[in-house]
């Protein structure tokens, strides 16, 4: 900038430079069009001596030395303020990069460990103070992404450890025992079991849940015509048992509504649903899904609304139930379910472009409406994308 500063004044100064030239020239070109007498004699009273005088030389001597004169003086002077811009300019850029070295500075700084620093750089509400705002919103996202990060593989590590934890226990007890039983070796299997399909549940489930955030932005796999209604039975059969053993009623109702997308991973969603409704009811509670099309007019979506009953659920938690390993709200406890599930149905969700709304009801229990593109409206904006093309 320092460099750039100086060239501008160069050709500042050499322009003015250059332009008073041009007009003293002119200025004294003028001159020469008002008529003079040709040679003229003159003599010296004191010495009685003549000579010749030519009017028209002597004009032209003087426009000669004026220009010249204005030439050395100003290209001195030029020189001066070419070297005295150039030092202000450089101490000008200095000034105004300053808050650029601070924000370099903390970006050297910066690492997993440290991306809690913010560069706060103040000052007057500038393009470099929206810099410096940009940069430290960007590290706010980055140590929340960061601490997520962690959040997960602890909790992970956690979950996977609980299994492991509880196979090997059997294990050694069981098999310390040189007079173990068949009755109790039956026992330890049927333990051993449980906690291997509980860890390739919850391996299944990251799999999942990472499959799909690793092709975020790329498009679904698999993309056809879906109508939800259709799927609803089969994602509620996981839940069955659950829910007869409890008690609870599960109804479908509503109009056929049709979306594009993998009906695979829709009926995981709504096997995640009912799973998550049914687990968090109360004995002879119900569970209602209701399909229907909403949306403004001319812009149709595709709803899928889950509702149960059961406990209050303080609005504050609702939007922490979609986080990774969180179940009722709370962090990860010794409950069944690793806590994944409401992230999957998110995931799934952003992944066929749609959104998902959670409320808790007044009179207990969750809501959770998913609104997804509708059939329709997607085939004719794709026709008018090509009629558009063509």
């Amino acid at each position: 900038m320092a460099l750039l500063y100086g060239a501008l004044v160069l050709l500042i100064g050499a322009a003015l430079l250059l332009t008073s030239y041009i007009l003293l020239d002119r200025a004294l070109a003028r001159t020469n069009l008002i008529p003079l007498a040709g040679p003229v004699t003159v003599i010296d009273n004191a010495t009685g001596k003549k000579y010749s005088w030519d009017p028209v030389q002597a004009q032209a001597k003087v426009r000669h030395e004026s220009l010249s004169y204005l030439l050395n003086n100003g290209l001195l002077y030029f020189g001066v303020i070419v070297v005295i811009g150039s030092i202000g300019g450089y101490l000008l850029a200095r000034q105004a990069l300053r808050p650029v070295a601070r924000i370099t500075a903390t970006a050297r700084r910066l690492s997993t460990k440290t991306l809690s620093e913010r560069i706060g750089l103040g000052g007057p509400d500038d393009e470099l103070r929206e810099l410096a705002d940009t940069f430290d919103d960007m590290l706010i996202r980055l140590d929340a992404a960061f601490s997520s990060q962690r959040r997960f593989v602890a909790n992970a590590s956690h979950e996977l450890r609980t299994p492991l934890a509880v196979i090997q226990t059997e294990l050694d007890v069981t098999m310390s025992d040189v007079q173990a039983s068949a009755d109790e070796l039956r026992r330890m299997g049927e333990v051993v079991r449980d906690a291997t399909n509980r860890a390739q549940r919850l391996v299944d489930a990251l799999l999942a849940l990472a499959r799909l955030q690793g092709r975020e932005g790329q498009g679904l796999e698999v993309s056809e015509r879906v109508i939800l209604n259709e799927l609803i039975p089969n994602g509620v059969a996981a839940a069955e048992t659950e829910a007869a053993t409890r008690a609870i009623t599960i109804t479908a109702e509503g109009e056929p509504v049709e979306t594009i997308g993998d009906p695979r991973l829709l009926e995981r969603v709504i096997g995640n649903l009912v799973e998550n409704a049914v687990r968090y009811n109360v004995p002879g509670g119900w569970v209602r899904i209701v399909t229907e099309t909403g949306g403004p007019r001319g812009f149709p979506t595709a709803r899928l609304i889950v509702m149960n009953s059961g406990a209050s659920v303080p609005p504050e938690e609702v939007e922490g139930l979609f986080d990774a390993f969180r179940r009722g709200g709370r962090a990860r406890t010794g409950q069944r379910g690793a806590g994944l599930g409401l992230s999957i149905v998110r995931a799934i969700v952003d992944a066929h472009e749609g959104s998902i709304k959670a409320t808790a009801q007044p009179s207990g229990g969750m809501r959770v409406e998913i609104s997804l593109p509708d059939a329709t409206a997607q085939i004719r904006s794709v026709a008018f994308s090509a009629r558009s093309v063509g």
